[in-house]
């Protein structure tokens, strides 16, 4: 049986390939496993058939026979474990992988969020341009610390794996902000996943959403 994912119906944004579906159908993309995907609008998303299944009321959520779960790191772990090609075989390089993907929606994510709503849930509050710099700057120290981290390699711990799927997922919210392109080394990673066949099929399947044209899969 292939699982069912939920998905945005109205992405906020506008099929960019930041809605954590992406992470998903990334994963999904990677190890090769067909998919199904629900498009839920913001009004269902609150109502008790999807809050059985998301408790939160949020996407993605996946399905898969009696199983079911919420938050894009859990799925694309429990993807990662059920198929090959996301996690090492070697259990110490495994333990690292999934310690990278905790590290990203952790450590990386949280003060790039922070700065998402500085700048439009808090951007007309009169202390808002004195915080902007301050979130700014914490990101930049996560930045300079994943930069010297990376160095001059291709993936975060030797083969690409799916603590890079998370980590690049979770760096894409910063392309607009031009954080990024202050270091290069990351910005390049970022790019390299963007260029994976994988990554791309995901993208198109989430940007046709938007545009209208037919789900592929």
């Amino acid at each position: 049986m292939n699982p069912t994912i939920t998905a945005f119906e109205s992405s906020p944004d506008r099929g960019r390939g930041l809605a954590r579906d992406m992470r998903v159908r990334w994963a999904l993309e990677e190890v090769g496993q067909p998919y199904a995907v629900r498009l839920v609008s913001f009004s269902a998303m609150k109502e008790p058939a999807h809050r059985a299944l998301h408790p939160f009321g949020q996407i993605p959520t996946y399905e898969e026979g009696d199983l079911v779960l919420f938050e894009s790191g859990a799925i694309v772990l429990h993807i990662a474990e059920r198929h090959a090609g996301l996690l090492p075989d070697d259990e110490n390089a495994r333990a690292r992988a999934i310690a990278w993907m905790f590290a990203a929606v952790n450590t990386v994510e949280t003060p790039i969020l922070d700065l998402q709503t500085a700048k439009f849930a808090e951007g007309d509050k009169p202390w808002a341009e004195q915080r902007l710099p301050i979130v700014m700057d914490r990101i930049r120290d996560r930045l300079k610390q994943l930069s010297a981290r990376l160095a001059d390699a291709d993936w975060l711990d030797g083969a690409f794996s799916a603590g890079d799927l998370m980590m690049v997922g979770v760096l894409l919210r910063l392309k607009a902000s031009g954080l990024l392109d202050e270091y290069p080394n990351v910005a390049a990673y970022v790019a390299r996943g963007e260029a994976r066949p994988a990554f791309k099929r995901a993208f198109a399947a989430q940007l046709a959403v938007f545009t209208g044209q037919p789900l592929t899969s």
